[in-house]
């Protein structure tokens, strides 16, 4: 008989006759003995494996590790007597794995394909995305000790740290996901993590026509105008696949182009040969060393950049993207936070006005005019699906407003068993910039823009 039957069953023979099993009588959130004898079973194993291995081996060859701590496992289990069947083996095992070399509870979310984010709320509440929609696991954490060892876990090897002065950090996983946590005073929940997973297998557009967040007319409009060298903001809110379709986009990029790629956390997956990543760093210890978005954008300008991809705009460094633009760095892409094209260029104005420049808004408009192509947005609707619903054109100036025309809408058809049905169509509307693509000796068939009346924003 195993250890975890001989506790159930001995706890069942110390009820009293005529008494209800204690797990009937007590609230359901408290801990069972069983699960208390587990839990303890575990950490004393898990504790004795880590002060025998050795602290010099190479955690990043996980074949050779696991063979270690399997044989160290199996060694003290029987040093120590305790007999397991082999599901519950396995199990511990694994957990144990998970615990020194992952991040524990959360390994198995890690390891399904079809789970897109998890959402840790405090020690007890984890949450996790599929199919663009939110629900509730049931696993755990230990604690709140716990929960932060994996916290630090993650951000110690980016040299990163998190505690009270520093009390929130972004940081990225090995396989790239990325990587947010807060922790008390500022949550008043305990710890909480959130894991943006990352694809192993980048999605391509053929994988998003298959989707319908896209159709193939727009893919090709697309491919066209990175290939053209348009400069391209993608827009959209939070989880609508802003940095996912970038990388898609900056797969239409020769590979025979210098590209260099400007993230807080690297996120982006190009497969050119040519690619120099950098990558933002937050103040040290004593609030000094940071590097910021702005920092790598103005030195990228001296690095003999063909593309300049910034992973997002959210401050300053908007100005200087801006200018490289305006400045013969053709082809540039980045991301911004915005619910429409028109709140894309007001926010993109005041990320201007917060690098401290004393313009008009007629000039900063200008600079976004000059300096921009093109704009896609994307949106997450109410089923949860991410779609492309709108490419513009930015065609320049009237008056004080910039001018756009909207060369691909998304129309609405309606609702089918809870999914939105609707397709990404062209408004008949030839850009301006067809010039500059057809220069590029692109030659795009006038079927891809439909036929329709010119219509502004």
């Amino acid at each position: 008989m195993s250890l975890l039957r001989r506790i159930e069953k001995g706890q069942r023979q110390r009820q009293p006759a005529g008494t209800a099993p204690p797990e009937r009588r007590v609230h359901r959130s408290a801990p069972s003995p069983v699960r208390d004898a587990y839990r303890d079973l575990k950490t004393r194993i898990q504790n004795k494996l880590i002060d025998e291995l050795d602290p010099t081996m190479d955690v990043t060859k996980q074949d050779e590790v696991r063979r270690t701590i399997r044989e160290m496992f199996e060694s003290i289990l029987a040093e120590e007597h305790i007999v397991l069947s082999r599901a519950e083996r396995e199990r511990l095992f694994e957990q144990i794995v998970a615990e020194i070399l992952g991040l524990g509870p959360l390994e198995p979310f890690l390891a399904d394909a079809t789970v897109t984010e998890i959402m840790v709320n405090g020690p007890r509440n984890i949450y996790v995305e599929r199919d663009g929609r939110i629900e509730r696991v049931n696993a755990a954490f230990e604690s709140e000790e716990h929960l932060m060892r994996i916290i630090e876990r993650i951000v110690a090897p980016l040299g990163r740290r998190i505690d009270e002065s520093v009390p929130y950090q972004d940081a990225r996983l090995q396989d790239g996901s990325r990587v947010n946590a807060i922790i008390p005073p500022l949550s008043l929940v305990g710890p909480v993590l959130t894991i943006r997973k990352f694809y192993k297998i980048p999605l391509t557009a053929e994988r998003l026509i298959e989707l319908g967040s896209i159709t193939p007319e727009a893919v090709e409009f697309l491919k066209a105008c990175v290939r053209a060298k348009l400069n391209i903001l993608v827009s959209g809110g939070t989880g609508t696949g802003k940095t996912t379709f970038l990388n898609i986009l900056s797969g239409y990029i020769p590979n025979n182009e210098r590209i260099i790629t400007i993230e807080n956390a690297a996120e982006l997956q190009l497969q050119q040969e040519h690619v120099v990543t950098l990558e933002s760093r937050p103040p040290n210890i004593e609030g000094r060393g940071e590097v910021t978005i702005r920092d790598l954008v103005i030195n990228s300008l001296r690095m003999r950049p063909d593309r300049i991809i910034v992973g997002e705009c959210r401050s300053a460094e908007a100005f200087d993207m801006l200018q490289a633009m305006n400045t013969g760095h053709e082809g540039s892409m980045t991301t911004i936070h915005a619910n429409s094209p028109r709140d894309a260029l007001a926010r993109l104005e005041n990320m201007v006005l917060m690098a401290g420049m004393e313009l008009p808004h007629r000039a900063i408009r200008e600079q976004i005019a000059a300096a921009l192509d093109l704009i896609v947005q994307l949106e997450r609707m109410r089923d949860g699906t991410r779609r492309v619903v709108s490419i513009s054109e930015v065609e320049g100036m009237e008056g004080d407003i910039v001018v756009m025309a909207e060369i691909f809408k998304f129309e609405l058809a309606g609702y089918e068993e809870g999914r939105v049905i609707g397709r990404l169509r062209p408004t008949g509307i030839r850009p301006k910039f067809m010039g500059k693509i057809e220069a590029a000796g692109i030659h795009l068939p006038p079927t891809i823009f439909g036929m329709g009346d010119r219509r502004r924003l």
